[in-house]
């Protein structure tokens, strides 16, 4: 190293990396353009690079700590006496420093001898970069400033160092301290650029003269880097803070490559222990096949053996040994802090006993667990908290962690003092589904960091100083009304019952048990497409409470709706016998009470309504063949009863007349996967996004309706990751977002085609991928040269740079991923809007590599497991075209039936058909048309004239109002069964209770139904089943029934019997001709109806966090109706003053189809022109409003917009007197 840097020594910023990989085996470039192929490893260049001074050791070697309050400095001289670091940062404010304890007004921030240890700040540099300007010290200074200073203040933070970039310490003092509640910074002087030959210059000043290298550095030592407030935190607006200055890098660095960890400790600095191993545990091969070089140390005497990444904690954990721990969350997403002191450990050699937890061992280190010291402290630590938490016996959790840990420590109550009466904190209900007891506080942090760091909802937060400390909600709001989402992240990391889920608390005691059900069992969430894990806490034969369990989508976490959503099967309106419509019924129409269903219905046994049901559809069948009998699946049911109800319709009446609601969500986006790339399902799964540098978003709200994959993209934003957010509403992404282009509803088109025309006109796609696995980007160029930004900017709402700058950071990124809601497929051009995203991931080569890929979020539990099942009225099972004469001669040979070869109808086609009198009789399972199908008066009206209608459903649902026979069914939790996930991930779901009364399990309704229809079907077991789907569906290769009981999951395709699947396809090519996907140009198309003087509005629909689909369900579960219990509109502020209407004033929403009543409610998130209805309410059905008019290729209608107009209803003066 020579020049002008001989004098710096070169630090590679990550030390092993993260998961070693071997080199694709297929090289997918043809050459010229962007080379992605795995090269040899070279440092990184000497200008963005991490660097320490010359003759300065590495103190990564452990030697000990020389003093008990004195942390070693993060990075020492070698071969010279350090002067001990000063004791006085332990007794500093963390905000604030030590300004204030002795200063005055007008000291220098920083002197040669004796400098501020305060608050230090790093940047980072590149070559021939200039210095980031840190954020304005006003950005501090904004409403949420005292939540946050309590918070910060209460210790010192880890402050994150950008990888590879050269390091300059900065110091950073106050003149006096304010109020630790008051986060202000008017004081604070930054040494925040370099001058010439890098010397340091003050905030507002030019660079006249060199300053002193050893003002920033003195004795060529780095010193312990102490926190800074959260709004100066380096990263791309982490914690929601504002970025950290206008030129800033956000490039997304991953793990320990973005972030070393200063803090200081025993054994110098250390990768942050929430980063990703390095390495998988158990396994002690790389990824090539060498051996992992383990670290020897011993513990307890015993030698043993740690994986990189390891601290001692985990260590005698894998070992079977228990080290007691109260701050520690052992699971995926929490760190490990260090602040409880229970897992203290002696390490011979050093004075100071260790916090085991976020101590990693170093070879020869001898630890010992044991020690009497050791125990001591920690049964200290056990006694001085039993002394402020209730007795055990009226403890709010008698069997908590806490209460295991003080056992096992022997630690016991008497020894110190109870806290004071006085001081003991009111308890909070104002939540229903959750209990907060802060007198069971022992401020450990976990629910702060359950809240900020692994759900990303940033509301809880610790203000208050020494025995004043606490957790509060937002700004000290009681729980119930504060912005908590209820996702319970923080209930169930909680040690010690300070916040319970009120189901096991006893609500006249306050005390309870977080054990106190008969079982559990481990199943899959039934709501939307995420598919997470959890465990169902059985008590007295009932669903109790649920826990998250660590899945492969949702990694222990859960939203409301999965943690406190499941009391509907208990619901007293719940079906429990057949039902037959009586013969003096008034005529059918949406009348009748679930409650007191007998004015219309009377109750029969099983046999008589399956003979019923069947004699009806014979006598259709009969009377007008077998295509005037239609049927609607379910994607709330599990593979098994979608292959079955596929089979009932094609195989018992010779048609292909069958579908789902996979119509009315993403056909389209199916339909373009399908014609483009040769697959329906996703090509990567949303947790590549970690690996990502960018993301698009768009025509989603993922906060809501997919709010644990919203983990990921928050906390992908939070790193640094550059999320971009498209869509006419402004949703909950929106705060995380590096980019949010809130374009004109029905603009996708014209947005997606002029970000192309950038790409391609800046020659910025990448040539090789384009030329080696597509076809059709000749015609592709061609078509582009009329979007210029320019011309587009009008149509979309977006200025013209915004495009530019958002198409050049896609192309651009190394890894992008493309995610897509309904607000991209439920249009009339929908399939069109899909396209065009297929094509900008294609024009990048963004797909087929780690952190790349398309994604359409798909809205029900098992959308895609029923889709591959072949509920859809023009392919078999795994997309197998009913066309196709070889596929039928397949399906004939093992039905032992002729298929037709002739498509069948959608979901609004058959509707209607049955208005038309084409389709005489239906069997709908679990699906509610009367709800979900748009212009839904039209849809009631068809059901109506049916002749002969069987519903199989758990509730009267609307669609039961008009039907002949009613099956009592059985809700999810009361079967067994796989259904796959948006991730393609086939999961086991089992059964937790039996269903109520003589309701039965879907499948079997249907192989009953089957049999009364002359079909010779022999199942017993749903296992029966999914063995014949294999032999249909090539997908489920080397997945078997007793590998999902065993695993829980596997993604399809699974390569191998122990292969877990495949996150990732297409790396080697695409299932179309020649292995190429194909580009199809897209052209813009107007919404079938657009705003006039009439209709000035836009009306878009969609779901809400506390709501699924039309509610059945979720309407029946206390918290979730609780939390939302009436229907809405949701308009902007400003609309509603120009209408002369306050929120909460009931007014009316009009379109061509029919009109609703509902109350208002002001929104900042939808534009001034826009109103937004949830579904899921009948008493004011936004689909009522909606157009039918379809796709053409995907045929799913256009819920996203329609004209509309609004007023002011006439019953408010009269509801008001």
């Amino acid at each position: 190293m020579g020049g002008r840097r001989r004098h710096l020594l070169h630090l590679h910023a990550r030390r092993i990396p993260g998961r070693p990989r071997n080199p694709a085996p297929r090289d997918r470039r043809a050459g010229g353009g962007r080379d992605r192929r795995p090269r040899p490893h070279r440092p990184p260049s000497r200008g963005r690079g991490l660097h320490l001074r010359r003759r300065v050791g590495d103190d990564r070697v452990d030697r000990g700590q020389a003093r008990p309050a004195a942390p070693p400095p993060a990075l020492c001289r070698a071969g010279r006496r350090l002067r001990p670091a000063d004791a006085r940062p332990q007794r500093r404010d963390a905000l604030l420093g030590g300004a204030g304890l002795s200063g005055r007004a007008g000291d220098p921030v920083v002197r040669r001898e004796e400098r501020a240890q305060g608050a230090a700040q790093l940047f980072g540099l590149g070559t021939g970069e200039e210095a980031r300007r840190p954020p304005s010290p006003r950005r501090l200074d904004h409403p949420r400033r005292d939540r946050g200073g309590g918070r910060h203040a209460r210790r010192a933070r880890v402050q994150g160092l950008p990888a590879g970039r050269a390091v300059l310490g900065v110091a950073a003092g106050l003149a006096r301290p304010h109020p630790a509640r008051f986060r202000r910074s008017s004081g604070i002087r930054h040494l925040h650029r370099l001058g010439r030959d890098r010397g340091a210059v003050r905030q507002g000043q030019r660079a006249r003269r060199r300053a002193h290298h050893a003002a920033v550095l003195r004795g060529r030592e780095l010193r312990p880097v102490h926190a800074l407030p959260g709004g100066l935190r380096e990263g791309g607006q982490a914690d929601g803070a504002a970025r950290l200055g206008p030129r800033c890098p956000h490039r997304s660095l991953r793990r320990d490559g973005r972030r070393l960890d200063l803090r200081s400790r025993a054994g110098g600095p250390q990768p942050h222990p929430s980063d990703d191993e390095a390495l998988p545990r158990g396994d002690l091969l790389m990824a090539d096949g060498s051996p992992i070089e383990t670290i020897p140390f011993t513990l307890d005497g015993r030698a043993v053996e740690a994986l990189p990444g390891e601290s001692i904690w985990q260590v005698a954990q894998r070992l079977g040994q228990t080290i007691p721990h109260l701050c520690w969350k052992d699971a995926t997403g929490y760190r490990a802090d260090g602040n409880c002191r229970a897992c203290m450990v002696e390490i011979e050699g050093e004075r100071v006993l260790a916090a085991s937890c976020i101590r990693q061992p170093t070879p020869g280190m001898a630890v010992r667990v044991a020690a009497p010291r050791a125990e001591k402290a920690r049964r200290v630590v056990l006694e001085l908290l039993v002394a402020d938490q209730p007795p055990q016996p009226v403890a709010h959790d008698r069997d908590s962690h806490f209460w295991d840990m003080a056992r096992l420590t022997g630690a016991e109550a008497g020894r110190f003092p109870a806290v004071e009466a006085a001081h003991v904190p009111a308890p909070d209900d104002s939540h229903l589904a959750m209990r907060v007891n802060l007198d069971a506080c022992i401020q450990c942090g976990l629910c702060v960091r359950a809240c900020r760091e692994v759900q990303v909802n940033d509301v809880i937060g610790m203000a208050g100083r020494g025995r004043d400390a606490r957790i509060v909600f937002d700004m000290d709001d009681p729980m119930g009304e504060s912005t908590c989402v209820a996702c319970g992240e923080c209930v169930q990391a909680c040690p010690t019952g300070a916040l319970m889920p009120t189901a096991a608390v006893e609500p006249e005691t306050r005390a309870g048990s977080s054990k106190a059900f008969d079982r559990e069992v481990t199943s899959v969430c039934p709501f939307c497409g995420v598919g997470c894990q959890l465990s169902f806490k059985i008590r007295d034969d009932r669903i109790a409470w649920v826990e998250g369990v660590e899945g492969p989508a949702n990694e222990n976490r859960l939203c409301v709706k999965g943690r406190f959503g499941f009391d509907y099967i208990h619901h007293p309106h719940r079906l429990t016998k057949p039902l037959i419509r009586r013969a003096d019924a008034p005529a059918k129409g949406l009348d009748v009470d679930p409650a007191n269903p007998w004015t219309h219905f009377r109750e029969a046994t099983w046999d008589e309504a399956l003979e019923a049901a069947a004699a009806g559809f014979e006598r259709v069948r009969a009377a007008h063949g077998g295509r005037a009998v239609g049927g609607f699946g379910s994607a709330k049911c599990s593979n098994e009863e979608a292959y079955l109800f596929q089979k009932l319709i094609r195989q018992g009446f010779g048609h292909n007349n069958v579908d789902h609601c996979t119509r009315l969500c993403h056909a389209s986006s199916v339909a373009a996967l399908m014609e483009n790339v040769g697959s329906g399902a996703v090509t990567a799964t949303f947790n590549e996004i970690e690996n990502a540098d960018v993301a698009i978003v768009i025509g989603a709200n993922p906060t809501e309706n997919h709010p644990v994959a919203a983990t990921y993209f928050k906390q992908f934003a939070k790193r640094g990751g550059k999320l971009i957010v498209m869509d006419p509403r402004g949703m909950g992404l929106k705060r995380h977002a590096s980019h949010m282009l809130q374009f004109r509803p029905g603009a996708d088109v014209a947005l997606l085609n002029a970000i192309m025309h950038v790409i391609v006109a800046e020659d910025l796609h990448d040539r090789n991928y384009v030329a080696g696995f597509t076809e059709g980007f000749a015609q592709l160029r061609a078509h582009l040269q009329g979007f210029a930004p320019e011309k587009m900017a009008e149509i979309c709402g977006v200025d013209a740079e915004t495009i530019r700058d958002v198409a050049r950071t896609f192309a651009r990124a190394k890894a992008a991923m493309i995610f897509w809601g309904m607000g991209v497929s439920q249009h009339v051009h929908g399939t069109d809007n899909s396209r065009c995203l297929i094509s900008l991931a294609l024009l990048c080569g963004h797909v087929g590599r780690p952190g790349t890929g398309l994604h359409p979020l798909r809205g029900q539990n098992n959308v895609q497991g029923a889709s591959d099942a072949g509920l859809i009225p023009m392919v078999l099972p795994d997309y197998q075209s009913v066309t196709s004469e070889p596929v039928r001669a397949a399906f004939a040979e093992l039905w032992g039936t002729e298929i037709d070869a002739a498509p069948g109808l959608t979901v609004v086609e058959m509707v209607d058909a049955m208005y038309r009198g084409d389709i005489r009789a239906m069997y709908v399972l679990g699906e509610n048309p009367a709800m979900s199908d748009p212009d839904v008066e039209h849809a009631r009206a068809a059901l109506a004239r049916l002749d002969h209608l069987v519903v199989q459903d758990i509730f009267l649902t609307e669609t039961a109002n008009y039907a002949d026979v009613i099956l009592p069914a059985s809700a999810w939790p009361e079967k067994t069964g796989t259904v796959t996930n948006t991730n393609r991930q086939v999961q086991m779901g089992r059964k937790a209770v039996a269903p109520p009364g003589e309701a039965r399990e879907d499948w079997r309704i249907v192989v009953a139904l089957a049999r009364r229809l002359g079909l010779d079907w022999r199942y017993d077991h749903p296992s029966e089943v999914f063995a014949e789907m294999k032999r249909t569906m090539p997908s489920l290769d080397n997945i078997t029934w007793a590998r999902l009981e065993a695993e829980g999951a596997v993604t399809y395709p699974s390569l191998a019997p122990d292969d877990p699947g495949q996150s990732i396809v297409f790396a080697e090519g695409f299932p179309r001709p020649g292995g190429r996907a194909k580009f199809t140009p897209a052209a813009v198309t107007p919404p079938a109806e657009t705003p006039d003087a009439d209709y000035p509005f836009i009306l878009t629909t969609g779901r809400q966090l506390e709501h699924w689909h039309t509610g059945s369900m979720t309407r029946r579960a206390s918290v979730l109706d609780w939390a939302e219990p009436e229907a809405h509109a949701s308009l902007h502020p400003r609309t509603l003053k120009r209408l002369g209407v306050a929120a909460g004033d009931v007014i009316r929403v009009e379109t061509r189809r029919g009109a609703i009543d509902l109350a208002a409610r002001a929104d900042t998130a939808v534009a001034p022109d826009m109103v937004f209805i949830p579904f899921a309410y009948v008493e004011a059905a936004a689909n009522v409003l909606t157009n039918p008019q379809l796709d053409p290729v995907g045929k799913i209608p256009e819920f996203k917009f329609a004209a509309c107009r609004v007023s002011r209803a006439e019953n408010n003066d009269a509801e008001r007197s």
